[in-house]
């Protein structure tokens, strides 16, 4: 006798309706997901995959959203009509979701500790002393080196990575049914991201829990799912066995996703260019402050005497895991936070320039944030957010001239200028992260910094990106520092590359070199994660 679906998704359709015109965002999509199996959905940005995901645990924008057809059953029970009341039994406790922007999903005023100790206070009844023994075993277990450490820290104190292992923790608390995983292991570094893989296979075979993977990574998906849906235009256009579907794709979209990677290699570095910016004995220290009069114990070395240079027409790779300092290193080059050492930018030491002093230099230095969500004004329409920087540094320009630049930049970066109107919610994770990168480019800068600029965005996408960053760099001279753990993107963009851990570098050089002969054992784990495929059992864990 066959055994029933656990979840049954059936001719679903989502429709939005604003200003009087409705959207059809999902068109009658069909999938079953059985107990213990894990089901992928992929596709490229806006082809429906989240909002699938977001109508089993009804966390649309009611009433905004409708369901013009279609039933979600849950082990034979329709959810898709049952009532709040109802549905909030059901959420975090037989199905959870991990959301693929921890920054926007965790509360900024709470602790890790109370937000992971919150879900098991509520669902499960625990007293604190066993809620804060069972926080530091899940954070144990998503990899955060000493818990104990991080059990008061806030959202804002944590890198990408371990804000994205927080939610997992979160996730897993109540030993759901079944996981929806937006985008999980976007936030993460490549061997992180194999070992919460590998966790989550562990559980799923513990508990016989199933799991709804929503990624762009077709790698991961290759290795992880058992059944793959292939979404685009909000309909579903094969599905079936990963193998089967890798092997062998009918559907002409699923060939181009399976054909999409960034390849090509950086423009060839000039060593007579200038040096458009650089930095000695570069070091961001913060304070260990304990006991009742806050009395400095010791510091945190995010950045530890690190020297970088980065020429006219020169792309710098920065790769380690989460919490290696990486991002630190770009904010102190850019001035953003307090470091010590020497900071040049176009011959000119900045590093003792005031905030009013660094403002003329902004124009000519930009950056790409890693979470795009987090960094815009969900107030302002696109066309604000790309040409607030004109406005700045640009006061001449008409409103007409301005947003003719606008809409140049959004095209550029392969966005509808059309869509420049509508505001961050409106648009997916990857579409928002191409709006940042328009941001900056729109100013057309002299050096970026770009924080993990391809994290969100699929694989076609992100050879687009990989691409433009190329052309753009070529036909204006611009030094990029690109921060990454996607180390195959890294190596289509970099000409050297500096390893970091633990705010140290552990080897740098010509990227070529260090990709094909790494020296150190370090850096040979990390490419072995990202080039090998391997979901190893054991990798390095910097948090």
């Amino acid at each position: 006798m066959t055994q029933d679906p656990l979840l049954t998704v059936k001719d679903l359709s989502v429709a939005f309706t604003q200003g009087g015109n409705t959207n059809t965002a999902v068109n009658k999509v069909s999938f079953d997901i059985n107990k213990g199996e894990t089901v992928a959905l992929v596709g490229e940005s806006g082809s429906g995959k989240s909002v699938s995901a977001l109508s089993v645990l009804k966390l649309l924008p009611y009433p905004a959203a409708s369901h013009p057809s279609g039933e979600i059953l849950f082990r034979g029970q329709d959810i898709l009509h049952a009532t709040d009341k109802e549905m909030r039994k059901v959420r975090g406790n037989e199905i959870s979701m991990i959301f693929q922007e921890p920054m926007t999903s965790l509360n900024p005023l709470h602790t890790v500790e109370r937000q992971i100790s919150e879900i098991l206070k509520i669902h499960r009844g625990m007293s604190d002393t066993a809620a804060r023994a069972r926080v530091l075993e899940l954070m144990t277990q998503v990899g955060i080196r000493e818990p104990e450490t991080r059990l008061n820290s806030y959202p804002h104190q944590l890198s990408g990575g371990q804000r994205q292992r927080v939610m997992i923790a979160m996730t897993l608390a109540n030993e759901p049914e079944l996981l929806i995983a937006d985008e999980p292991t976007t936030a993460l570094d490549v061997t992180v991201q194999a070992q919460i893989l590998k966790l989550l296979k562990d559980l799923q075979s513990e508990r016989g829990m199933a799991m709804l993977f929503i990624t762009h990574d077709l790698g991961i998906v290759e290795k992880f799912a058992d059944r793959v849906c292939v979404m685009t235009n909000g309909e579903i256009v094969e599905q079936g066995p990963v193998r089967e579907i890798f092997d062998n794709p009918q559907h002409a979209y699923t060939k181009h996703l399976l054909a999409a990677e960034p390849k090509g290699s950086p423009p060839q570095q000039d060593d007579s260019k200038p040096v458009v910016i650089e930095a000695d004995d570069l070091k961001v220290w913060f304070p260990i402050k304990r006991g009742f009069m806050r009395k400095t114990v010791g510091h945190v070395k995010a950045v530890d005497g690190i020297d970088v240079r980065v020429r006219e027409g020169q792309t710098l790779g920065i790769v380690g895991e989460s919490g290696s300092g990486k991002t630190t290193l770009g904010l102190a080059l850019l001035r953003m936070i307090s470091s010590t050492g020497r900071i040049s930018f176009k011959g000119q030491d900045i590093q003792e320039n005031s905030w009013k002093e660094m403002r003329p230099l902004r124009r000519d230095i930009q950056i790409v944030f890693q979470d795009p969500f987090g960094a815009f004004s969900p107030r302002m329409s696109v066309a604000d957010i790309v040409g607030e920087g004109l406005q700045v540094h640009f006061p001449n320009l008409t409103a007409e001239e301005r947003d003719t630049k606008v809409a140049k930049a959004l095209e550029e970066v392969g966005l509808n200028a059309e869509t420049r109107h509508r505001y961050p919610h409106e648009f997916s994770g990857g579409q928002r992260q191409r709006i940042s990168i328009a941001r900056a480019m729109v100013l057309e800068p002299k050096f970026v910094m770009l924080d993990e600029p391809t994290s969100a965005l699929d694989m076609s996408v992100q050879a687009q990106v990989v691409d433009l960053l190329r052309d753009l760099q070529k036909a204006h001279g611009l030094a990029y520092l690109f921060i990454s753990h996607d180390l195959k993107v890294v190596r289509a963009l970099a000409n050297e590359v500096v390893v970091m851990r633990q705010g140290k570098v552990v080897e740098s050089g010509d990227a070529e070199e260090i990709f094909d002969r790494p020296k150190t054992d370090y850096t040979k784990a990390l490419m072995a994660a990202a080039f090998r495929l391997e979901t190893a059992e054991e990798g390095v864990v910097s948090d």
